[in-house]
């Protein structure tokens, strides 16, 4: 499938980017992923706990032009130009259940699944034995789904809080490799 840009703007940081930057202050560590990095957001906010922070996205114009600025930012699909390994990897991801990817940033095709899973299969060898990987999905999806196969890539997931809005219930999920 060809991925497709709407826009070449940036994901203004939203709802579900706030639910997941709660918890990305809390964590510390020496190394952290933001993959979907958008705006910039994220990553900036990664800086001020990790010691080594990487920023990815698929929109090289995104990229090149975010709001908030950093550091070692890299143009691939999810993590695929990485060889390294994070303590730490976020995602706010593109979950909305679509028949179709129109929008790279938000779209996650067949049940809010098929996107997703890309980027699952794309990170999880970037994640430390022991290491987390926090995303955010909604009630919109099957989410299930999405948690039942990250465990199949020896990602421990729980789900660490919700937040009702007023048409759907974001979901954040803690998922930690077994091995």
């Amino acid at each position: 499938m060809q991925t497709k840009f709407l826009r070449d703007e940036e994901y203004s940081p939203s709802e579900d980017t706030f639910f997941i930057s709660d918890y990305i202050e809390k964590e510390k560590g020496f190394s952290a992923l933001d993959v979907g990095s958008g705006s910039g957001y994220l990553t900036k906010l990664l800086w001020e706990n990790f010691t080594f922070v990487v920023g990815t996205d698929i929109n090289f114009t995104v990229l090149k032009n975010q709001t908030y600025p950093t550091q070692n930012l890299v143009c691939c699909n999810g993590s695929d130009a990485l060889n390294l390994e994070f303590d730490l990897v976020v995602c706010n991801l593109p979950y909305l259940a679509t028949d179709k990817v129109l929008d790279a940033a938000t779209d996650g095709g067949i049940e809010g699944f098929e996107i997703p899973k890309k980027i699952f299969d794309s990170i999880y060898k970037n994640i430390k034995i022991g290491g987390k990987f926090l995303f955010v999905t909604t009630s919109l999806s099957n989410y299930q789904k999405l948690m039942e196969y990250t465990r199949k890539l020896c990602l421990e997931p729980r789900i660490l809080a919700k937040k009702k809005l007023f048409f759907e219930e974001l979901i954040l999920v803690e998922a930690v490799r077994q091995k």
